[in-house]
């Protein structure tokens, strides 16, 4: 499945713009001691987004089923960000780990990550898009659209998000194409923004808008419509100026190190996996499912992240 309507023109801008300007150390290598190793543990790693309370139980259902159809423990770890899950999966702390496309793409290039399944609405791959929105708080009668941001104050949520840091910078430089930005000008504090930072997660970022502490944030679409689902924010609380064209769906990915009999039996698993709770609280989306994908499925996410990274 292709996703050639992803960013529209921004990718087409971005070309052009591209022209003008603690867990046991495991073995690195193919594992032939089975799923889990040399210490005979499976190792999940999640972000700080699939780390909330909400999430830990059905997190833990995962592992608790997963350890039975492979046959050793599984754990699940809690990185700090994106990068420390590469790095992980690099040096085989972790195994497998869930990811938006962006980490992945740069996965892909910092440790030859592979993607086995992706995330679904009822388990319909031609659904397995989700898209970046920037917000603001509904009482900001001065930030409309995208076209009222410059100046004001942002907060990105992750270097190596997705739809919180990928897809909005390609969005905002295509909004403005008279200002020549770039994404180190656009992160740049009194250079297009008052003031930019990096919220951690996107729940933070949600919060820090409801409380006025930032103008604007980009989220997920999917963490929006869950965060307000589970009470953590009103329907009336942020109002949605932009969004973007459609991103392919996070997925679970698997070391370099990960043997293809391993990465086999993990896909049979994840595809059957029907816990109504891990889809709802981990991955967000009620009534999703994962569907088999691999890295064509990503092509586009990861040659946009190529041009990003260029400037």
């Amino acid at each position: 499945m292709k996703y050639k309507k992803i960013m529209g023109t921004a990718f087409a801008a971005l070309m052009m713009t591209a022209l003008l300007v603690g867990c046991s150390e495991k073995e690195k290598a193919v594992n032939t001691d089975g799923p889990g190793g040399q210490d005979g543990v499976f190792t999940i790693a999640y972000a700080p987004n699939e780390s909330t309370a909400e999430s830990a139980d059905a997190r833990g259902g995962l592992a608790k089923d997963l350890s039975q159809f492979l046959g050793c423990d599984v754990e699940e770890i809690q990185a700090s960000d994106y990068n420390a899950i590469i790095e992980a999966l690099r040096t085989g702390k972790a195994d497998m780990a869930y990811m938006g496309s962006q980490a992945l793409a740069l996965g892909v290039e910092r440790a030859n990550l592979e993607p086995i399944v992706m995330k679904a609405p009822e388990g319909d791959k031609e659904q397995a898009i989700y898209h970046s929105v920037l917000i603001t708080s509904s009482s900001n009668n001065e930030i409309n659209s995208i076209e009222d941001i410059k100046g004001k104050t942002m907060a990105f949520v992750d270097p190596d998000s997705t739809s919180g840091n990928l897809v909005p910078t390609a969005e905002i430089i295509q909004a403005f194409p008279d200002d020549k930005l770039n994404s180190d000008n656009l992160h740049t504090n009194g250079d297009f923004f008052e003031a930019v930072s990096y919220s951690g997660s996107h729940q933070a970022g949600l919060q820090a808008v409801i409380k006025g502490d930032v103008d604007i944030v980009p989220i997920s679409d999917q963490i929006l419509a869950s965060e307000i689902a589970h009470g953590n924010a009103g329907e009336g609380d942020v109002k949605i100026i932009h969004q973007s064209g459609a991103i392919p769906a996070e997925g679970m990915v698997v070391g370099e190190h990960v043997s293809q009999e391993t990465r086999d039996k993990l896909v049979q698993f994840l595809t059957a996996y029907d816990n109504e709770a891990y889809f709802t609280d981990v991955i967000k989306v009620a009534g999703a499912r994962f569907v088999q994908c691999d890295m064509s499925d990503y092509e586009e996410i990861i040659q946009l992240n190529k041009i990003i990274n260029e400037f």
